[in-house]
């Protein structure tokens, strides 16, 4: 019963607050607008200074760190460029057979993990 009365009243304060806004942009529309413009100001300014003061500074982990350098340093080894794209010659081009060169070493690093954890899985 209580929580019948609960949702009346929820629904009851949410038809006002419809009811105040359409009244207010048919009688005073250039308020209402500005009101708007003003509390989307506000909020854009909070969450910029929330974001820019708490959530900039977070320090990422240490596997994202050493992940973005193992990217770093494979885009300066093969030179990744994502924006070139290959098109087709409408003349077909001939074979030629390139001498094999000796391959480099890999740009991979392996990251040590914890392997006898999971050796010990049924001793608990």
């Amino acid at each position: 019963m209580a929580r019948n009365k609960f949702s009346i009243f929820i629904y009851l304060i949410i038809g006002l607050a419809v009811i105040g806004l359409l009244s207010q942009v048919f009688t005073n529309t250039v308020n209402f607008i500005t009101t708007i413009l003003i509390t989307l100001g506000i909020g854009l300014a909070l969450f910029g200074v929330f974001y820019f003061v708490f959530l900039r500074k977070r320090e990422s982990s240490s596997d994202m760190k050493k992940y973005k350098r193992a990217v770093k340093q494979s885009k300066s080894k093969y030179g990744h460029d994502p924006k070139q794209k290959f098109t087709q010659s409408k003349r077909p081009q001939q074979v030629q057979m390139k001498k094999k060169t000796n391959k480099r070493a890999s740009h991979l690093r392996v990251i040590d993990g914890n392997k006898q954890k999971r050796k010990n899985r049924a001793t608990f």
